[in-house]
């Protein structure tokens, strides 16, 4: 892969960054990055480690985590504020994010996290996508 490849593709991560909230598919991005639908998300995955869409929602995901923690808002507006159209899909994909639904998430003190700087607190919370393992065949 080439600097100008890595640039476009860093420019397309931060797009998602800056506006998860939105509407964004990988057809978009990958216009966005000068390259086909396919070729982009395969680019994407080999410099980040993970599918432009993973990435998304890894960040909306992290998103929610803090506004679920502020809890004035209930899970449907957490949902939609952080850009999903649907309550299932978002709790199950926090769900195998972070490891609880988000109504136990909000429900949870989180006192703990009260005394540590925003971005300290920010790295503390990052959800991490984790797969299992399978064995090597003989």
């Amino acid at each position: 892969m080439d600097r100008a490849d890595l640039v476009r593709l860093r420019r397309a991560r931060d797009r998602m960054d800056r506006d998860y909230a939105r509407p964004l598919d990988v057809s978009a991005l990958a216009r966005e990055a000068l390259m086909s639908p396919g070729h982009f998300s395969r680019s994407f995955r080999a410099a980040f480690g993970e599918t432009p869409y993973a990435y998304l929602m890894t960040r909306r995901i992290e998103r929610a985590k803090a506004l679920l923690r502020r809890g004035d808002l209930s899970v449907t507006d957490v949902c939609m504020a952080v850009g999903c159209s649907s309550l299932g899909s978002f709790s199950t994909r926090f769900t195998e994010l972070v490891g609880e639904t988000p109504s136990a998430y909000r429900a949870r003190g989180h006192a703990e996290l009260a005394t540590l700087p925003a971005c300290v607190a920010k790295i503390a919370t990052r959800p991490v996508r984790s797969r299992a393992t399978r064995p090597l065949p003989n």
